[in-house]
């Protein structure tokens, strides 16, 4: 079968190949979010509701919250998988300087791969427990990664992608690593029961959110208390 060699019919095919590589072969990757829930049960809601009731003195019937912060982890766990599994049950185990505090298992709205890969955890607004006297107004948000295990390029870009999404949705005025946390307690913002409960935290630490700040400048986002 004989191919037809007309000039025009092989501009068409030059052209679909360039539109097609537009898209699959663009080396700029496109925003995106992937759902993947932990399990949310009348448990877990009822420990959320009592959580912001004793711990933050907030009365009300349901565990959602109203976004003014994003706190940056690192998991100190080094998969996807196994820090999903931590994060699922409602209740907490193994863990005696937080179930003093309350029975509410741990957990983020996002979490990020070390690649870059975004995941939803719970809905934005749902309360998740992941910064003491903070969670009422900040979204979390985990990375794969530790001490050992410093965050990706990937992760960087993906967290500013991220910040910049929830900016367009929420009112936020904060960006905060896990480990400036404790600057807030002199501030209205800072919201715990109890004045010695506190975690020391060195998460994502102050390489990672220089570099964060610096890609986020233009959103003109608060300064972080100083103690």
């Amino acid at each position: 079968m004989k191919l037809n060699s007309h000039p025009l019919h092989w501009h068409r095919i030059t052209l679909l190949i360039l539109l097609l590589c537009q898209g699959a072969c663009s080396p700029k990757s496109t925003f995106r979010i992937i759902e993947k829930p932990i399990t949310w049960t009348s448990e877990r809601e009822a420990l959320s509701v009592k959580y912001l009731k004793e711990r933050h003195g907030i009365d009300q019937e349901t565990a959602s919250i109203d976004p003014k912060m994003v706190v940056i982890h690192w998991t100190a766990i080094p998969t996807i998988e196994v820090t999903f599994d931590v994060f699922d049950p409602p209740t907490l185990e193994g863990r005696d300087d937080l179930t003093g505090a309350s029975l509410l298992n741990v957990s983020s709205q996002f979490l990020i791969d070390r690649d870059g890969t975004i995941f939803r955890l719970l809905p934005d607004t749902t309360f998740a427990r992941h910064t003491i006297g903070l969670n009422y107004l900040a979204i979390g948000v985990e990375n794969i990664g530790s001490d050992k295990m410093p965050l990706t390029k990937q992760q960087l870009k993906a967290n500013e992608e991220l910040v910049r999404y929830l900016k367009r949705k929420y009112d936020i005025e904060y960006v905060i690593g896990h480990h400036e946390y404790q600057n807030f307690q002199a501030t209205e913002l800072w919201k715990e029961a109890d004045p010695d409960y506190r975690t020391v935290k060195t998460d994502p630490g102050d390489v990672f959110m220089k570099k964060l700040r610096k890609n986020l400048e233009d959103l003109n986002l608060k300064p972080i208390p100083t103690l």
